[in-house]
């Protein structure tokens, strides 16, 4: 496998700096490996250099390469599943996994102010609602929200207060969650990863893995070097399924993306004045928000797996200009598209493939959040703390043999039934 540069992106072209890490080469010995050097592997590096350990992070690529450098940006507390797992565990562990949804959002608010990271960070989310049983959802949400004291500012609003915030008809009420946010994804993961390396973390780039020893002590092989280590961890997700029996474990599923020219004041007097991200509720959501140089930044998923620019921006304008049609004359500067791990049963999987060989996948669309609590997850477990680990690891993967070979139909057929879904 070759390595290659980032995607044509907006964060890929707006990136505050570009920190070139060496190939690997010859034979290195560390405490922890960490094969992936996105948000999981990162967040988990970094956490595990703060305890003191040797950590050695692996990247095909480029740091950030994959979703953690390609997504909307939009930090959203909770994780799929969440649900399932409350429903599976005894009451006495409820506040934890309500405590775990919202994590996520506090280290990232932690570590940018801590490592001074340059990011974008703002603070402001609106889920929107487009049916009533979106409404009745939300209000759920709400009440939950009060009864664990949730420590943010929340409050559910109606179609004409909505319509103020960020000057659509498009949704017939939301609510504002100031515990949710965005950020520029990138430069937030080329920040902790630069957090990770000050600390003594070693980063290697453009080093695809090709080989894993998982005997006794795991060691990893790349063209032109390997690395022995007491710990392994695989993080990478949606673009990097090297161990055979995880290949069935998710699917990747492609998310797309456009970015306006930047917008001017008048325009954003309109639109979005308090800078919010905003999200619907549907199955193959649409979601958007403003960058820090406030460009229109709009994301959603197709029935399409290509890379073409010019049919994602024209098939992302057409829904863009749904929500709002006064955007007609706005360029498109930037398209693209990358994968994110869905599981079958929605929930994210973090577990073992040996003693020493941990891996932390399968988001299903929560991955900023989530990835940052994965980390940290992953980082009290290698250091031999596995309550919130086991939490995870007790709900085994649900795999679909075959699952790997047949991606393009299925996920076709995946589009097409949640998009059936979102209409009743």
């Amino acid at each position: 496998m070759k390595p290659l540069q980032h995607t044509n992106s907006y964060y890929a072209a707006s990136i505050n700096e570009v920190n070139n890490y060496p190939e690997l080469k010859g034979h290195q010995t560390t405490d922890i490996c960490i094969i992936g050097a996105g948000f999981s592997g990162i967040s988990a590096g970094l956490h595990l250099s703060e305890l003191g350990y040797k950590v050695t992070i692996i990247e095909a690529n480029k740091i950030g390469w994959g979703a953690s450098g390609r997504n909307g940006g939009e930090i959203i507390g909770g994780f799929s599943g969440d649900d399932v797992m409350q429903k599976k565990n005894n009451t006495n562990d409820a506040d934890l996994i309500w405590d775990m949804r919202w994590e996520g959002n506090d280290i990232i608010r932690n570590r940018v102010k801590q490592y001074d990271i340059n990011c974008d960070l703002k603070w402001g989310y609106l889920d929107v609602a487009i049916k009533k049983r979106h409404i009745k959802s939300l209000e759920s949400s709400y009440e939950d929200m009060q009864k664990h004291q949730y420590p943010h500012d929340i409050s559910l609003l109606d179609k004409q207060e909505t319509s103020n915030l960020i000057g659509t008809d498009a949704y017939i009420g939301s609510l504002l969650n100031m515990g949710n946010g965005h950020v520029h994804s990138l430069n937030l993961c080329i920040g902790e990863a630069k957090a990770a390396a000050a600390l003594g973390a070693t980063i290697y780039e453009q080093s695809p893995v090709i080989k894993i020893d998982k005997e006794n002590k795991p060691k990893i092989h790349t063209a032109s070097g390997s690395i022995s280590a007491n710990t392994l961890l695989l993080a990478g997700n949606a673009y990097h399924q090297l161990d055979k029996k995880m290949r069935n474990f998710i699917i990747p599923v492609n998310s797309f993306v456009i970015a306006t020219e930047p917008l001017s004041d008048e325009i954003i007097q309109k639109i979005n004045p308090k800078d919010f991200a905003v999200c619907d509720p549907n199955y193959i959501l649409e979601y958007f928000r403003l960058t820090g140089d406030k460009r229109l930044l709009f994301g959603t998923r197709l029935n399409y797996d290509g890379n073409d620019e010019s049919y994602m921006k024209s098939e992302l304008r057409k829904k863009m200009l749904r929500i709002y049609p006064d955007l007609n004359n706005v360029k498109i500067d930037y398209a693209w598209t990358g994968k994110i791990g869905v599981t079958i049963n929605h929930i994210p999987q973090l577990g073992k493939l040996a003693p020493n060989v941990f891996y932390s996948q399968g988001y299903s669309g929560h991955g900023v959040n989530m990835t940052h609590l994965a980390g940290k997850i992953m980082a009290e477990a290698i250091s031999g703390t596995m309550k919130r680990f086991d939490l995870f690891n007790d709900i085994r993967p649900i795999a679909v043999p075959g699952t790997h070979l047949i991606q393009r139909p299925l996920l076709s057929l995946g589009v097409m039934l949640y998009k059936i879904r979102d209409l009743l």
